[in-house]
């Protein structure tokens, strides 16, 4: 099921907001400089840092507590680092960003 978390603008650009879960816990929803929305479990795959508190860039956010670099798209960490952290499909309809949670 999709559910709808918050608007869009309510996401800062190259930033983060969470939106807790709960079935998932904390989920941290981003938007990259192009105003594309992802949406990642809120934990790093290496010491489960808080990716929501990390640093937005191109197509990746890094992790506050060990810079390790995290895809976006599917939470791959980036080499060297090996991990993943999950990934959760979103959607924006009408400003209105919905959260896919089954």
């Amino acid at each position: 099921a999709s559910v709808p978390v918050c608007r869009v603008e309510e996401i800062p650009l190259l930033g983060a907001r969470v939106v807790r879960t709960a079935r998932h816990g904390d989920v941290a929803l981003f938007r990259d400089g192009d105003g594309t929305v992802f949406a990642l479990h809120d934990k790093c795959p290496h010491k489960g840092g808080p990716l929501s508190q990390g640093i937005v860039h191109g197509k990746t956010v890094t992790c506050p507590l060990h810079s390790w670099n995290i895809s976006l798209h599917n939470g791959e960490a980036q080499a060297p680092d090996v991990g993943c952290t999950r990934s959760f499909s979103v959607k924006v309809e009408a400003g209105e960003v919905f959260l896919q949670v089954s």
